[in-house]
């Protein structure tokens, strides 16, 4: 059951008390005060819920008995005036059985509220109005609801960016103050184990633990300067502030330095690439980057035992790169989410520990490039990660385009 919010408490219209004689209700009085409803709710503050003082303005406009809209997307009722049995109950009933009548013995008329052909709510309305009139304000009131709603969804799109914004500069400022430390803690690391002679087996073991968890660390650190680097305004089809270092790289080279800069957590993957000679125009180091980051998400993902194998082949004026593995099925609804920074799927979050950062970067690494990233994912035929990349940037001087991401829905 809807909340029922009281817009005006239980009493009776004072206009309603002295109600206007019929004859005085004519086409120019309906007409004026539809135009009263209409300028007055123009002026509601929509950073506040209308529909409180959306009701009040039917109720005294048009010196109504009683009046009661439903809204759907809040769920809630809206109640004025006195009512015999629950206008909560009454104004659901008739937008769940979609029910649109004027009752003349009892002086009930109903509606349903629609945007377009979507009942977005009801009214219901006690008192003497005519049939046009009760349709125009039913369009008023859905009207004043959306418009209601535009404003909050530009409100917490305007919040969104404002905290993308804060998150990555304070990403990028994170990642600079622990550069330094960690360059240094590296730097001592390798010295002492130019000392391995004079280090005692368990000495020399602490040294490479310090020095493996070191460059993970580094790891972390680069990918966060990166993601910062690479962010948009939006996350999405905005314009990449950097220049891609653009050159002519075979694909089959591409895919051996994903798994170089993975090291001994790539050592299984296995290499497809049926073409040797394919070859892309791109940055280097950003594609590299990207199938590096597909690789370690196999390698953290996949079932023990199982193999991951990374492709590489054209399709059109494009070269499709995958890295697929067998592990947790990514549910349809996570599948283009997964890409989002900071976002972790539900099915992956008890198999492995994550930031939510890699495939983030590998989106906009991909979108920098004109192309678009996209999963796969199934219980028989695993988990497959997908990056479309043109076979040459769209115009090399520029700023890297950025494209939308294509839904690949048919691969899903």
């Amino acid at each position: 059951m809807a909340g029922l919010r009281a817009a005006a408490s239980p009493r009776q219209n004072p206009k309603a008390a002295d109600p206007v004689p019929t004859d005085v209700r004519s086409a120019e009085w309906e007409m004026s005060s539809l135009h009263e409803l209409t300028r007055r709710t123009l002026q509601l503050d929509l950073h506040l819920e209308p529909g409180p003082r959306l009701i009040e303005l039917i109720y005294e406009i048009f010196a109504l008995e009683a009046v009661a809209i439903f809204d759907r997307d809040l769920h809630a009722v809206y109640q004025a005036g006195e009512w015999s049995k629950d206008p909560g109950e009454l104004a659901q009933n008739v937008y769940h059985f979609e029910t649109t009548s004027d009752d003349v013995t009892t002086g009930i008329s109903r509606r349903v509220l629609r945007l377009g052909a979507v009942p977005v709510g009801s009214l219901v309305l006690r008192g003497e109005t005519s049939p046009l009139v009760n349709d125009a304000i039913g369009d008023i009131a859905a009207m004043t609801f959306d418009r209601y709603r535009a404003t909050a969804n530009e409100s917490r799109i305007e919040a969104e960016r404002e905290a993308e914004q804060l998150r990555t500069a304070v990403l990028d400022g994170l990642a600079h103050a622990y550069k330094t430390p960690l360059t240094a803690i590296r730097a001592a690391a390798s010295g002492l184990q130019e000392m391995q002679r004079k280090l005692s087996p368990a000495q020399a073991d602490l040294v490479e633990l310090i020095d493996d968890q070191a460059r993970l660390l580094s790891d972390l650190t680069t990918r966060l300067l990166q993601t910062a680097r690479l962010a948009g305004s939006d996350g999405e089809a905005s314009q990449i502030a950097f220049k891609l270092q653009i050159s002519t790289v075979s694909a089959a080279s591409l895919l051996e330095e994903a798994c170089t800069l993975l090291g001994e957590r790539a050592a299984d993957t296995q290499l497809e690439s049926p073409d040797e000679k394919l070859a892309l125009r791109c940055d280097r180091q950003m594609i590299s980057l990207l199938l590096a980051q597909y690789v370690e998400n196999a390698c953290k993902y996949s079932d023990l035992g199982t193999p991951i194998v990374m492709r590489a082949e054209r399709t059109g004026d494009e070269v499709i790169f995958s890295v697929r593995n067998f592990g947790p099925v990514i549910p349809q609804s996570d599948r283009e989410r997964i890409f989002d920074r900071f976002y972790r799927s539900a099915s992956g979050v008890a198999h492995a520990a994550g930031t939510g950062i890699g495939l983030s970067v590998a989106k906009r690494v991909a979108l920098a490039h004109g192309g678009s990233v996209w999963a796969a994912s199934g219980a028989e035929e695993g988990t497959t990660f997908f990056a479309a990349i043109p076979l040459a940037p769209a115009n090399e001087t520029d700023a890297a385009p950025a494209a939308a991401n294509q839904k690949r829905s048919s691969a899903l």
